[in-house]
């Protein structure tokens, strides 16, 4: 990358440390020549810069490797991008569970810790115990709370910019709850909120079975299911927050409620539940017939939700999350009738994050955020050029 010359001094050396510390983060311990070269700066420049991500915290002095020893003198430096100077946090708030996941400023995960939480639980009740599983894992990893630099939250509902959740029909006293300003009085560092399905699409591209695949929807699958989509390898979150809502779907054609669709007896399925539900499927398997015809139900559900996605998005790839990705023969007749009802069927895989894909996802979210802060200024000039 060549050097930028010209302009506020100020901003070019920050321009310049963005560069530097890009180059560490893509490097395992590179020399100050090889920082030189990577980088096209100055050595005095790259010196500089050093010494300033040094003073900060950014970066350290790594040991010396067999081969760096000279003739004369010490052998040559070498350094490295200081990922244990922070953390990050990602955070699932679910029906059934709240489950945090902790990195260091790599992403390189440090513990992850989920506890179980009633589904009629009122928002303050699953809000302390989300604090609650935040300090034990905290504790349990030796971190400071001071030490977080951004915390990712996955939130079931559609949900705004600012953290407020709009709409959320999954959890007790959601609608309307202002999270993301409830959650940041737990923190110092800045908490962003993002829709769960959402928030797992991009957790399957960053570490599941979508890398490399840019144009995938995650469908987090269960009653009333909801999908994330990526476009291009960018989170498609629509005008207001509410793309990939897709549970919805069933409502314009006025058809059966989830309770009904998935019952063995014609009477509404209670508790609709998990649990519930792998009964029914346990039952299906063994032959009963009117679990057979439940869960036939169910299926065509999916795979007409799933099929309007297709057909709207054309991704490469459909990742299926959520509990109803652990139920035996979901998978199957789900390819089968996309490639009926689908111009150009895409290739259907589960979930490899299972449980820890909404928390891994938002993780995800605060390291792009504390990415940005790192990088903002290498972008923006680049941008200029």
């Amino acid at each position: 990358m060549g050097r930028l010359t010209g302009g506020d001094p100020s901003l070019l050396r920050r321009i310049n440390s963005a560069v530097v510390l890009h180059a560490l983060r893509g490097s395992q311990t590179p020399t100050l020549t090889e920082l030189v070269h990577s980088t096209g700066l100055s050595r005095p420049t790259v010196e500089g810069i050093i010494e300033g991500l040094t003073e900060s915290r950014l970066v350290v002095e790594a040991a010396a490797e067999p081969g760096d020893a000279r003739k004369q003198g010490r052998p040559a430096r070498r350094f490295r991008f200081h990922a244990e100077a922070g953390h990050l946090l990602g955070i699932e708030i679910g029906a059934h569970q709240v489950r945090a996941v902790l990195s260091d400023l790599s992403g390189q995960v440090l513990g992850s810790l989920g506890h179980d939480v009633s589904e009629s639980a009122p928002a303050d009740e699953r809000l302390e115990r989300v604090r609650g599983t935040v300090a034990e894992l905290l504790r349990k990893c030796g971190v400071a709370r001071s030490t977080l630099w951004a915390v990712g939250v996955g939130s079931p509902g559609i949900v705004e910019a600012d953290g407020a959740v709009r709409l959320s029909t999954a959890l007790p006293g959601w609608t309307g709850l202002p999270l993301g300003e409830r959650l940041q009085r737990s923190f110092r560092c800045p908490v962003l909120v993002e829709n769960d399905a959402n928030v797992a699409a991009v957790a399957e591209h960053w570490k599941g079975v979508a890398v490399g695949t840019d144009d995938m929807v995650f469908v987090l699958a269960g009653l009333s299911p909801g999908a994330g989509s990526l476009i291009g390898g960018r989170l498609h979150r629509g005008f207001g927050g509410a793309a990939g809502e897709i549970g919805a779907l069933h409502l314009l054609g006025q058809e059966v409620t989830p309770e009904h669709l998935l019952s063995t007896t014609g009477t509404p399925l209670h508790p609709l539940d998990e649990t519930a539900v792998a009964r029914v499927f346990a039952l299906a398997k063994r032959g009963d017939s009117q679990a057979t015809e439940a869960v036939d139900r169910f299926l065509r559900r999916l795979v007409h939700d799933v099929a309007a996605l297709v057909l709207a998005l054309d991704p490469e790839l459909v990742v299926i999350g959520g509990w109803a990705a652990g139920l035996d023969g979901v998978l199957e007749p789900l390819r089968d009738q996309l490639a009926r009802y689908c111009l150009r069927p895409p290739e259907v895989r589960l979930s490899a994050l299972g449980q820890e894909a909404i928390a891994t996802g938002a993780l995800r979210l605060a390291l792009d955020h504390v990415e940005e802060q790192l990088f903002a200024v290498e972008q923006t000039s680049l941008a200029r050029r």
